[in-house]
């Protein structure tokens, strides 16, 4: 049995510290927050997710709280036109193994802390910011927390997020990418949604250098809705309260039904989307990278928390040895998420560009390729990354 530490106490982490202890490690997670909470709203999970967190313990917990959605659909945010739309029940569920889901962020994120509370190997350390780590002569790493505190162990693991304190040291590529996109954000109960709005589906509407996306949460008791607007801005921001008014004013082309649903939000917040080119890099010796601290990514794929949720079952089969192989078993970890997270970062950015907010002739150039497509064309499209078999 060996003592792994993981940076960082979001959705990767926990995830990691499951599938560690399952394979018999005794894991200290080190939370920077004093509390183990998870912010955010909506997440959708496909069944790559669920294979995941069915080989961590919890899927059925997590699939308990999700809604499961009928389809993925795409519309001509300006038109109110239907362009395209890809059916998630019989045939996909039957290809890929598993639904694809919404949930509130909270539904994913509370059953994996569950499962790391009631598990005895387990412990979780709030209010212990990780800031450097240091590599030991005898087969050992050592996290420096921000209070001076250090813990040693066999290895360390950095799930400390998109502005990870450990791939500073790792890796050294400064701060995040600004996509130029800033994206609002509002929950609202469902009851204020017109019945005839209440669709279960995930819904794109995509504009001149906009889209707009809601789909339900919390069992169906809210909808979420995000409205991207490609806005060539610069600085980073995280959460910021926004005017109502100044979200309207930012889709000024949107169609009427879509324009309908974004006015029903209300405490309207922003971000401007970060991310960072791949990288080959992810480990140092006994020192690994996992979720956003490896490969962030936009949402354009809806792939982020899925793909942090691969890390965690790849990472915990790796270290299923001796702790005298950790080193050799992290570079394999690595060696096996590197192209697959590359990609799908890659791909997010160009759905971004391509897909969701082309102008013009491209625009209509997207439409008529999308309409061709039948369903089993997208199920082709996108099994590389539903279909993923982890075991």
């Amino acid at each position: 049995m060996a003592n792994v530490l993981i940076a960082g106490g979001g959705i990767g982490g926990l995830a990691a510290a499951l599938g560690l202890a399952g394979r018999g490690h005794r894991v200290t997670v080190l939370e920077r927050r004093d509390t183990f909470t998870e912010l955010g709203a909506g997440i959708q999970l496909g069944p790559n997710a669920f294979h995941a967190l069915d080989l961590l313990g919890v899927g059925g917990r997590v699939r308990d709280r999700a809604v499961y959605i009928d389809e993925l659909r795409f519309m001509d945010g300006t038109t109110d036109e239907r362009v395209a739309s890809m059916p998630l029940t019989g045939d996909y569920r039957e290809r890929f193994g598993n639904p694809y889901a919404v949930v509130q962020r909270s539904d994913l994120y509370e059953p994996l802390l569950e499962g790391c509370r009631s598990h005895p190997l387990i412990e979780l350390r709030g209010g212990s910011a990780v800031v450097a780590y240091e590599q030991g002569g005898r087969g050992e790493v050592t996290a420096v927390l921000a209070t001076g505190e250090r813990l040693t162990g066999a290895a360390l693991i950095g799930a400390d997020g998109i502005r990870s304190a450990v791939r500073r040291q790792l890796v050294g590529d400064g701060d995040p990418r600004v996509s130029g996109h800033t994206i609002y954000r509002s929950v609202i109960p469902m009851e204020q949604v017109p019945e005839e709005l209440r669709w279960n589906t995930v819904t794109l509407w995509a504009g001149p250098k906009w889209h707009f996306v809601h789909y339900p949460i919390g069992g169906g008791a809210f909808l979420n809705l995000a409205a991207t607007r490609d806005d060539a801005a610069e600085v980073a921001v995280v959460g910021q309260p926004t005017a109502r008014e100044h979200v309207l004013n930012e889709f000024p082309e949107l169609g009427d039904t879509a324009r309908r649903l974004l006015e029903l939000g209300r405490d309207w917040k922003a971000w401007v989307l970060c991310d960072r080119d791949p990288v080959d890099t992810w480990t140092d010796g006994r020192v690994a990278l996992l979720g956003d601290a490896a490969h962030p990514m936009l949402q354009y794929a809806a792939q982020g928390a899925c793909q942090a949720l691969e890390d965690a079952v790849v990472i915990a089969e790796s270290l299923d040895c001796p702790e005298e192989d950790f080193v050799q078993r992290l570079e394999k970890y690595s060696a096996a998420r590197r192209e697959r997270t590359a990609r799908t970062q890659l791909v997010a950015r160009e759905m971004g560009r391509r897909l969701y907010h082309p102008v013009g002739e491209g625009a209509r150039e997207r439409n008529a390729m999308l309409a061709a497509l039948s369903a089993d064309d997208m199920y082709d499209e996108v099994a590389w990354l539903h279909g993923a078999d982890l075991r």
